[in-house]
């Protein structure tokens, strides 16, 4: 597929079939995080990928979205801002770098056939108990993943003139 049909066919789906994502395309997918270019290369993140049915269930003190459970797959980015590249004024990139990393793996799911929801708006205290993470790493996003019921929500977006500025 080619990278601009690939980006315009990305949506954020909030309705999944009961299908588990097969091992060589979960694979595929995490490779795509892997490539991410990172400040000073550093890779300051951890990803953690939730499978086992009765984890994804209990994740409702996580996030309190029902569609959010139908996923086959609930994957989990986390920074160690102790690992990430500082800036001379003291800007912390570790952030940028696992949202860069997510946005490949967001993009190579749809190219594989899947879907994807940026989530943000999350509980991150209840996200690191529940899945017992070491204090270091703070969560950041997380994003359900399997196969689409449907075709994914459309959104508006802002005329380019508005969000770019030529000098």
């Amino acid at each position: 597929m080619e990278y601009k049909e690939l980006i315009f066919k990305r949506k954020s789906v909030r309705r999944y079939l009961d299908r588990p994502v097969e091992e060589k395309k979960l694979r595929k997918i995490l490779e795509a995080l892997q490539i991410a270019p990172t400040a000073d290369n550093r890779q300051p993140f951890v990803f953690y990928v939730i499978r086992d049915r009765e984890t994804i269930r209990t994740m409702k003190v996580v996030y309190d979205k029902k569609w959010f459970y139908t996923a086959p797959v609930i994957i989990c980015g986390f920074v160690d801002r102790s690992k990430a590249w500082m800036s001379k004024d003291g800007k912390n990139y570790g952030e940028v770098d696992v949202t860069i990393a997510m946005d490949h793996l967001i993009l190579a799911a749809a190219d594989e056939g899947l879907g994807t929801c940026w989530i943000a708006a999350f509980q991150p205290e209840s996200c690191k108990r529940l899945l017992n993470v070491p204090d270091h790493l703070e969560p950041v996003v997380l994003t359900p993943l399997g196969y689409p019921d449907g075709t994914g929500k459309d959104t508006k977006r802002k005329a380019l003139d508005e969000i770019v500025k030529f000098m």
